[in-house]
């Protein structure tokens, strides 16, 4: 793979415009070519830049020590009936607690799969809902993925997961205690489920978009937060959003990882930083242990 750290900071900054809507396909290729003096330099950046999703297999699907199926659930003050990703331990001796895998901002792809399963071999019930469910799901491409989201209705799709927190903490498997973990797009949903959700047990968000300040005084979980350095537009606004948590008391603990960018954790693009990813696993894995009481 790729290594992000080789490309121009202007290249990264105009891909993460692009992966996040604000420029298209050929405004990115024009601006990256007037930085590399080449069009055909710019076009390789960006395939390169791309997803590969056969790198996504951290947990092989058929992994015999985890069961994994797809659910539906209800969500009425969303979009109706939605579809998840659940994956647990494949013996469940016990109620195991759960956490809600919150993917980016174009559907359930399979790196947030392979997510789900990295919870689930560390001892969690997790379910990653399907935000494009109502439009046929995942179209197995990252850029109609993305064209597909923005069709969403933003209210309807917080509506979707708030539905996802209560259909899986209320599943037979389940000892009632849930977290959320989301990346990117995800990780502000994670975030916004703390803000919605008084009982929510914790959250972790990823390089999420952060509430407005005068929301932290509603987040009761404990948060968990990841920053890459390097991520000049999600981290503009954290020192507002850190001041207005510790004026409102709130529990939360934040991460920057050093010469690390936006997406860091993704292991299928360039952008992928294996050790802040780990590291933010580790992390991630053992703040839900304790929030979410594991051992029972």
């Amino acid at each position: 793979m790729a290594n992000s750290k080789k490309y121009d900071r202007r290249v990264m900054r105009l891909f993460d415009g692009y992966v996040h809507g604000q420029i298209n396909r050929r405004q990115f290729l024009d601006a990256a070519a007037k930085i590399t003096a080449s069009t055909t330099a710019a076009a390789a950046i960006l395939a390169s830049l791309s997803p590969d999703y056969a790198l996504a297999q951290q947990v092989d699907p058929g992994d015999n020590s985890i069961s994994t199926s797809y659910k539906k659930y209800g969500s009425p003050k969303g979009a109706g009936v939605m579809s998840g990703y659940y994956a647990r331990p494949d013996v469940v001796q016990h109620k195991l607690p759960a956490v809600v895998v919150i993917h980016e901002n174009r559907g359930l792809n399979p790196y947030i799969e392979d997510v789900a399963r990295r919870l689930a071999v560390a001892g969690f019930i997790a379910f990653a809902p399907d935000v494009l469910t109502p439009l046929g799901g995942y179209p197995g491409n990252d850029d109609d993925g993305r064209t597909l989201q923005r069709k969403r209705d933003r209210d309807e799709m917080i509506e979707d997961f708030v539905a996802a927190v209560e259909f899986v903490g209320s599943h037979p498997d389940c000892s009632g205690k849930v977290g959320t973990v989301g990346f990117c797009f995800g990780g502000g949903m994670s975030m916004r489920m703390a803000v919605r959700l008084p009982n929510l047990a914790a959250a972790v968000a990823y390089y999420g978009r952060h509430p407005e300040p005068a929301e932290a005084s509603d987040i009761k979980a404990p948060l968990m937060l990841h920053h890459g350095e390097l991520d000049e537009r999600v981290n503009a606004t954290w020192p507002e959003f850190e001041a207005a948590l510790k004026a409102a008391d709130a529990a939360y603990v934040n991460f920057e990882y050093a010469d690390a960018n936006h997406g860091f954790h993704n292991d299928t693009t360039p952008r992928y930083d294996k050790d802040a990813a780990q590291l933010s696993w580790d992390r991630t894995t053992e703040f839900f242990a304790k929030h979410l009481d594991l051992g029972g």
